[in-house]
C-alpha cells in the first residue's frame, strides 16, 4: 500500500513537474513572442518615421507670418479638434533618384512644385476644401531666406512654381502665405515615386474620363469612359495637360482633383485597420516619400491627424481652382482674379 501510494504520488510528482516545465515552456515563448512582436513594433515604428523628412519652416519664417485663427471652441463636440488647419500640399517634379526621373522628373538637376494644393479643414474635421494654385499663376514672390544664409531678391511677375524652386518648401510657404495672406499649419511635399508607389499599395484607383487622353509629353493614353489606373498611370494622369482641353495647366488641375476624390474613396473602402501587413505597406510607402514641416515629421503626429480626420469622407471634401485670368502681359500665363480669388481665400481664415 505505501508502495502504491509512494508509486502514485511520484506520478503525480512528475506530472507536475511536466505541466511546470510545459507552463514555463510556454511562458518563456510567450514572452519571447511578446518581445519580439515589441521588437519588430519599435522597428516598425522608427522606420517610418524615419522615412519622413522634416523641413523646419516654423522657424525659418519666424513671426512676420499671417496671424493664426483664434477659434471657440464647440461645446457640443469638446473631444474634437477645435481649430481650423490649412495645410499646402505639394507635388514635386524631384529629379533626385532613378525611380522619380524614370517616371518625368527629367534628367536635370532641382525640382519644381508640379502640383500645388492647399487643404483647408475645418474645426469639427467633417468638412475639407481643397483649392487648387495653377502653377502658372505670376506673384510677387517675397524674399526667401536661403539655407546658406542671405535671402533671396524680391521678383515680381514670376512664376508660382519657380518659388519651390529657388527656396525649397520655406519659400513655397512664405510664396503661398503672402499671396493668400493665410497662414499655412503645416506643409506635406510628395514626390513622383512617392505617388506612384502609394496609389500602387492601395492596389490602385479608378477613375472616369469624360473625353479621351492622349499626351506626349505624360506618355498616357486613354479612351473616354472609368478606368482603374495602376502608380504610374495615375500619376502620368496627374501631369497630363497637352492631351486635353487648351493645354493648360487649367485642364490638368481638373484632372488632379478627380484623381484626389478617387483617391479618397480608394482609401475608405478600404479597412486597413484589418489588414495590418497592408496597413504597414501602406504607411510605408506614405512616409518613403513624404517631407512635412517639423510639426508633422513623426509617426506620432501624422497618426494623431489622421485620426482627426476619421469623420471626414470623400462626399464632405470640396475641390475648386482659385480664380484666374489671363495675363495681360502673356497669354500662357494667369494671374488672380479679384475680387474673387480674394473672398476664396478670406473664407478659409
Amino acid at each position: 500500500m505505501f508502495l502504491l501510494v509512494t508509486g502514485h504520488q511520484g506520478d503525480q510528482d512528475a506530472a507536475a513537474d511536466r505541466r511546470s516545465r510545459a507552463l514555463r515552456i510556454a511562458g518563456l515563448t510567450l514572452a519571447g513572442t511578446l518581445l519580439l512582436g515589441a521588437g519588430a513594433a519599435g522597428w516598425a515604428y522608427w522606420h517610418l518615421s524615419d522615412n519622413i523628412t522634416g523641413v523646419d519652416i516654423d522657424n525659418a519664417l519666424g513671426d512676420n507670418r499671417p496671424p493664426k485663427p483664434v477659434t471657440t471652441p464647440s461645446p457640443a463636440a469638446p473631444a474634437a479638434p477645435s481649430e481650423a488647419l490649412n495645410i499646402l500640399v505639394l507635388g514635386s517634379d524631384s529629379r533626385s533618384g532613378k525611380e522619380n526621373r524614370r517616371l518625368g522628373g527629367g534628367d536635370s538637376s532641382g525640382a519644381r512644385s508640379d502640383t500645388a494644393m492647399v487643404v483647408h479643414l475645418d474645426a469639427g474635421r467633417t468638412s475639407a476644401t481643397i483649392v487648387s494654385i495653377p502653377r502658372d499663376t505670376l506673384v510677387t514672390r517675397p524674399p526667401c531666406p536661403r539655407s546658406s544664409g542671405g535671402s533671396t531678391e524680391v521678383a515680381h511677375r514670376s512664376m508660382f512654381n519657380s518659388a519651390y524652386e529657388v527656396g525649397g518648401p520655406v519659400c513655397a510657404v512664405k510664396t503661398v502665405e503672402a499671396m493668400t495672406h493665410v497662414r499655412m499649419d503645416h506643409y506635406l511635399e510628395i514626390d513622383f515615386s512617392g505617388f506612384a508607389r502609394l496609389v500602387d499599395a492601395l492596389g490602385g484607383v479608378t477613375v472616369t474620363t469624360q473625353e479621351d487622353i492622349a499626351d506626349e509629353d505624360s506618355h498616357l493614353r486613354l479612351k473616354a469612359g472609368t478606368h482603374h489606373l495602376d502608380g504610374t498611370q495615375a500619376l502620368a494622369l496627374a501631369r497630363t495637360r497637352h492631351g486635353i482641353g487648351d493645354g493648360s495647366d487649367l485642364g490638368r488641375i481638373g484632372l488632379q482633383q478627380k484623381l484626389v476624390k478617387a483617391l479618397l474613396e480608394q482609401i475608405a473602402s478600404q479597412d486597413l485597420l484589418t489588414d495590418p501587413a497592408k496597413l504597414y505597406r501602406v504607411a510605408d510607402t506614405v512616409t518613403a516619400g513624404l517631407t512635412t514641416d517639423t510639426g508633422l515629421d513623426s509617426l506620432a503626429e501624422l497618426t494623431r491627424l489622421g485620426q482627426s480626420l476619421q469623420g471626414l469622407s470623400a462626399s464632405g471634401v470640396r475641390t475648386v481652382m482659385m480664380p484666374v485670368v489671363q495675363a495681360p502681359s502673356d497669354p500662357n500665363r494667369v494671374v488672380a482674379e479679384e475680387p474673387r480669388a480674394r473672398k476664396l481665400w478670406e473664407s478659409l481664415r
